[in-house]
């Protein structure tokens, strides 16, 4: 089948995802300075949170409290320039805010805080959001509801035992309406999870908790658009989404390195690494006739 006839996700749609992915790379870009960020697995997530704003979540600016809304939690908070960048692409507060990231006059810091519009739930302390997850979803299904709670977890994160405690509550309680995203980068802070504490084979593990397991390459929208085709996977259990990404994702000179988690560069170094994102991704976006700006 050509890939313009893709039942789940055509080349128009793939072509606007990886565009939209590309503008919340500059944000984040653009927010490692003047104090810096978690640059390297907020680029990893940047497909994945994009994704799931533009094309999944039924979640919209103007309805914040919407009761039928679905949740995400961003459990890895220090990722949140990918969350800041994709709510303020997608309407959800003003990009020019972006500009005050780090500046004691607005709340956009290192970690999601609820006074910003969209960001659900405050996080930072790793190992805390799948429980909460969990409590939100268990609350939807005792009020019949049909609302979904995604729970974005880093693989560095899995070594947190809550976790798993929160993975068996959800299996043992039913919550086919929870669905866990891994974003499976290989770091843990400065060092490659295998070497600190081997997590492999994930997806034995998470079947073994209970979950509707699927791995997919995380910054493949087409790969990305089948995985959340159909959420609840299966009936009576939670899903489990494993996404194979890169740290770094999009700029080479600093792609799987364990030097470049967090950064804080000059604003002229800000302008190369701009050069260098646009380089590798905006020739073929350019291609496909959608101008990046």
């Amino acid at each position: 089948m050509p890939p313009s006839l893709d039942p789940v996700l055509d080349d128009a749609e793939r072509t606007a995802l990886e565009a939209l992915a590309l503008r919340v790379r500059e944000h984040i870009v653009r927010m490692s300075t003047r104090g810096g960020c978690f640059i390297g697995a907020s680029l990893s997530c940047a497909d994945l949170i994009a994704h799931l704003y533009a094309r999944v979540l039924r979640v919209r600016p103007e309805a914040l409290d919407d009761p039928e809304r679905d949740y995400l939690l961003l459990s890895k908070g220090h990722d949140v320039p990918a969350l800041y960048g994709t709510l303020a692409e997608l309407g959800f507060f003003p990009k020019a805010r972006l500009e005050n990231h780090l500046r004691p006059n607005d709340y956009l810091y290192w970690h999601p805080n609820r006074a910003v519009p969209g960001v659900e739930f405050h996080s930072g302390s790793l190992g805390h959001l799948c429980a909460v997850g969990v409590g939100i979803a268990l609350d939807i299904k005792m009020r019949r509801g049909k609302n979904r709670v995604f729970v974005i977890l880093g693989d560095g994160e899995l070594n947190e035992g809550s976790v798993w405690e929160a993975l068996l509550v959800a299996s043992a309680k039913r919550l086919d309406n929870l669905v866990a995203i891994i974003d499976r980068n290989q770091f843990q802070a400065n060092v490659p999870t295998e070497t600190l504490i081997p997590l492999e084979p994930l997806e034995d593990k998470f079947r073994a908790f209970g979950g509707s397991v699927v791995r997919v390459d995380g910054h493949d929208h087409r790969a990305l658009a089948r995985a959340f085709e159909r959420v609840p996977r299966e009936t009576e259990r939670p899903t489990v989404v494993i996404c194979d990404t890169v740290r770094g994702k999009g700029l080479p000179s600093i792609e799987a390195r364990a030097d470049r988690w967090f950064c804080n560069f000059t604003e002229r170094e800000i302008q190369e690494l701009l050069l260098e994102l646009r380089g590798e991704q905006a020739a073929h976006i350019e291609s496909e006739g959608l101008i990046v700006r």
